[in-house]
């Protein structure tokens, strides 16, 4: 904030338009940074968050948009395959002892070549094809809803789905008997066992979370494109490892904060928006972005 202070863009940053603008830019990244910071506190990773994403946004666009299936089902369906895809990768971690990398690489190149399948390899938009012509369909009003603003337009109700979704962390690894499994296997995984942590179940249920909190960012992705596209949350995950990373979650597992991993999301999200109306380059502000990383990931070693 002190950087923007300074560095204001002719006074852009000042402008509360431009911080309410930020916070939705970053909501859906948020939200899987929610996901990450659950599987990396066991001292795992999960690679499939970008592909989940878009596996989510084409299954709610096809639904609501082409087959007109009522909102709650199409949000529950949405839900269902990100929590059935998270929670087979983590039963391929788990019982079947498939190394975290290689199991959720797996899962981000069959979830996105689902995505891709049922989609065609199209966006899904308004525009259907009957007969021999398209035609352009009434955009159902969740996405609106979703893509609207609140209290005089100052607050996205992205921003609120994601503020929900920290809340839900919070609770799950603070006030929470899961919370304390997930700090043991992420410190010492055999003490975990020999002291009675469901090791292999507490696993599944990580990444069947993380699923879900993918889903949720899908859904509001869709949303806020006005379409579902197949190609939407490419190196998604590495923005929300990055946000993790820089929150003080160590990549080792056993140490992390959901709170700390709201400080590195609005770091980064800040940081970007900072650059951007400073009219930074996108190449200048991938570098300083890789050189943050990598100092934060330096600082967590030296503080070990």
């Amino acid at each position: 904030m002190g950087l923007g202070a300074y560095f204001n863009g002719d006074g852009a940053f000042f402008n509360w338009d431009t911080h309410r603008d930020t916070l939705r830019a970053i909501s859906v990244y948020g939200m899987l940074s929610c996901a990450m910071t659950l599987v990396i506190i066991t001292g795992g990773i999960d690679l499939s968050v970008g592909s989940l994403l878009a596996l989510s946004s084409v299954t709610f666009s096809l639904l609501t948009l082409h087959h007109s299936i009522p909102v709650p089902f199409a949000i529950a369906a949405c839900l269902f395959a990100g929590v059935l895809c998270g929670g087979t990768s983590g039963v391929l971690i788990s019982k079947f002892k498939v190394q975290p990398f290689i199991a959720t690489l797996a899962m981000m190149v069959f979830a996105r070549g689902i995505a891709k399948f049922i989609s065609g390899s199209k966006k899904i938009s308004t525009y259907v094809k009957q007969g021999d012509e398209y035609v352009n369909i009434e955009m159902p009003k969740i996405f609106d809803f979703l893509n609207s603003r609140i209290l005089n337009d100052n607050l996205s109700i992205v921003t609120i789905i994601m503020v929900v979704c920290i809340i839900i962390c919070f609770i799950l690894i603070n006030k929470m008997r899961y919370g304390r499994q997930l700090f043991a296997i992420g410190g010492n995984e055999n003490a975990a066992k020999i002291s009675g942590v469901p090791v292999n179940l507490v696993k599944v249920i990580t990444y069947a979370l993380s699923g879900f909190f993918c889903a949720i960012a899908g859904i509001c992705q869709a949303a806020q494109e006005y379409q579902g596209d197949p190609e939407a949350g490419v190196s998604y995950e590495l923005t929300a490892i990055a946000m993790v990373v820089i929150g003080g979650t160590s990549l080792n597992g056993g140490r992390g904060s959901i709170l700390w991993t709201l400080i590195g999301i609005l770091t980064m999200g800040y940081l970007e928006k900072i650059l951007s109306i400073n009219a930074v380059g996108e190449d200048k502000r991938l570098i300083l972005t890789g050189i943050i990383i990598v100092g934060a990931v330096l600082f967590q070693k030296r503080k070990n």
